[in-house]
């Protein structure tokens, strides 16, 4: 099966218990989504953990990167696939020399081309760009335009990602100007019909790209 040039990257919603483990499972069931970001606040580790076991272990089974937002700790403890580090999460050159090379690490870069070229040359495995829309999933202060995309896939061969309101309405214009990723979480966790119907929407988008 052929694999679109732009892929979904599912961030998780803060709440992940309850029955979310099995909303999930129906998400990835969907197809299209590459990469799972385990995104929780104010959680002690234990019970962080505890949290993301059990979805690290869907995300094994479905053949998709289970990603931990912010905590490279976390990341190591659960042998993660990846670790996403914002702005002010620590450095990138710290996180490599824990995780080592096996373990990716993405790096939020807002609307910032010389972050963003910071990032690519300290080895960050990819770069995200946003917030590209309205967003109720986290305050945004960054509005880059859709354009960062194309100058980062024409000169740079490091995946990027884009993230920020992003819905199977307004997705178009980021896959056409290069995005390698979507990132999206309330679209898809917050959908009346339910979490698999709004990835199946966008894989009928991305596999005709």
């Amino acid at each position: 099966m052929k694999i679109p040039s732009c892929q979904l990257y599912l961030i998780s919603p803060l709440d992940v218990g309850g029955d979310f483990p099995e909303q999930l499972k129906s998400a990835l069931e969907a197809g299209a989504v590459a990469a799972f970001q385990f995104r929780v606040k104010d959680v002690a580790p234990d019970e962080a953990a505890l949290l993301a076991e059990p979805l690290k272990a869907i995300c094994d089974a479905h053949d998709v990167a289970f990603i931990v937002n912010d905590d490279v700790a976390l990341a190591k403890c659960l042998g993660a696939d990846g670790v996403h580090l914002g702005q002010g999460d620590g450095s990138l050159k710290d996180a490599r020399a824990e995780l080592g090379d096996q373990i990716q690490i993405g790096i939020t870069c807002h609307d910032s081309r010389h972050l963003a070229m910071e990032a690519g040359e300290g080895g960050a495995n990819y770069v995200a760009f946003g917030a590209f829309f309205a967003t109720q999933t986290k305050e945004t202060h960054h509005q880059p335009e859709v354009d960062v995309l194309q100058w980062w896939s024409n000169i740079m061969e490091i995946p990027c990602v884009a993230i920020g309101g992003i819905t199977p309405e307004n997705c178009q214009p980021l896959i056409d100007a290069g995005a390698d990723f979507l990132a999206v979480s309330g679209s898809v966790w917050k959908d009346p019909k339910g979490p698999a119907h709004a990835v199946k929407r966008f894989a009928d988008i991305l596999s005709v790209n």
